[in-house]
């Protein structure tokens, strides 16, 4: 490598580890230019005392090896079938029982992890660092087969009957056939100088691949052959700097009637045409994580904390809730009536879906929540950092 090479690699790592800093809240890297006054400022909003309006109980709690391991990883769970599906950095993959918490399998890939859990087609798929997708048997959790990609899979694997969908971190998209792992058609997505370390999970709905980019871009792509439908956009770069122009989509996009809804990082919450890809509307916002919807809402959680709640049909604010300011929130989840986030604490907040105001809080683990949490109705399923997979069940006092 030439040392005008190894000047450009080491100027994008020093300003990624800038961008990961302001998403994370890494205040030893901060520290490096900021006052103690300034420090002050950015420590997450102290807890404000809430007088419960509702019931949480834990129903059942089960431990998944490692939990999210010792790197910044975001691996996530996934309901299919009656079961639950989580995987640890350390390589163990788990079913577990939705309704008492048992554990159906348990298996070690032996390997690292760093992708999932994507499901779908009787299938449960993992990625890793090594660029390597691994596809397991749902109901016994037996191999079925192992394909390399490009790079690094951050993000679960999409699949159905057909065709299994994975975005590697080289920006890199592979269709992959369902049954063998062996390589239909692949795409190259053009990357920014800098992004944040994260992909968005691909997302599979009629034969159709969404696949949210790096660049605030989203592509239909047809799941059996390869071709791109249609390219749309979310939202444009802007400012001076490789920072203020990171614009991100690292969380799964939404898809909600006729419509596909994704929000970037320090740009907008919007939303796209199925059909043509064309914008419907969008509104000014920036978060990394996935988004939900409930009561006609888009829920986004913040990357400075605000908990906000937009019109799905016109992208109206509805509601905004900014008392978790900097207290690095998880992707919300509509569960039941109400919306809940977790903390980098771990605690799990719920919110009214009516007015944002907080109606109950309970503690799911101590290292902090960065998986998106899912619900099935009345019921919520976090994974904790430190690999406790837990089910809460939300209702009245």
């Amino acid at each position: 490598m030439s040392s005008t090479q190894l000047g450009r690699s080491a100027l994008r790592t020093f300003i990624s580890l800038l961008l990961l800093a302001n998403l994370a809240g890494c205040t030893w890297l901060k520290g490096l230019w900021s006052s103690d006054d300034e420090d002050k400022d950015l420590e997450p909003a102290p807890l404000v005392k809430i007088d419960p309006e509702i019931k949480v109980r834990e129903l059942w709690s089960t431990g998944i090896g490692n939990g999210q391991g010792k790197f910044y990883n975001r691996l996530q769970v996934a309901l299919y079938g009656g079961a639950i599906y989580a995987a640890s950095a350390n390589g163990s993959v788990q079913s577990v029982d939705t309704a008492k918490g048992k554990r159906r399998w348990d298996v070690d890939v032996d390997t690292e992890i760093s992708g999932g859990v994507g499901v779908g087609g009787d299938m449960v798929l993992v990625g890793t660092l090594k660029g390597v997708v691994i596809a397991l048997e749902s109901g016994t959790g037996k191999e079925i087969w192992r394909s390399t990609v490009s790079s690094e899979v951050l993000a679960p694997p999409a699949a159905d009957w057909d065709v299994v969908v994975v975005q590697t971190l080289d920006g890199k998209i592979f269709g992959l056939d369902a049954q063998t792992g062996v390589r239909r058609w692949a795409h190259d997505s053009s990357m920014p100088l800098l992004t944040v370390r994260g992909t968005a999970p691909p997302v599979l709905a009629d034969g159709v691949a969404y696949v949210a980019l790096a660049s605030g871009r989203v592509l239909a792509i047809r799941g059996d052959s390869g071709s791109i439908l249609w390219d749309g956009r979310i939202a444009n770069p802007q400012g001076q700097s490789e920072i203020e122009r990171a614009i991100d989509i690292d969380g799964r996009p939404l898809i909600s009637g006729s419509n596909i809804y994704a929000v970037t990082y320090q740009g907008k919450l919007g939303g796209l045409q199925l059909g043509n890809g064309r914008p419907t509307w969008a509104r000014d916002a920036s978060s990394f994580e996935s988004i939900s919807e409930g009561f006609g809402n888009i829920y986004v959680s913040g990357a400075d904390g605000t908990v906000s709640a937009f019109e799905v049909g016109g992208g109206a604010l509805r509601w905004q809730n900014d008392q978790l300011a900097r207290r690095k929130l998880s992707a919300p989840a509509a569960v039941g009536s109400y919306v809940a986030v977790a903390d980098f604490d771990g605690y799990v907040h719920f919110l009214s879906q009516v007015d944002g105001h907080f109606v109950a809080r309970a503690r799911a683990d101590s290292d902090g929540v960065r998986a998106d949490m899912i619900s099935d109705g009345d019921r919520l399923y976090v994974f904790g950092n430190d690999g406790e997979l837990s089910c809460f069940a939300v209702g009245a006092p």
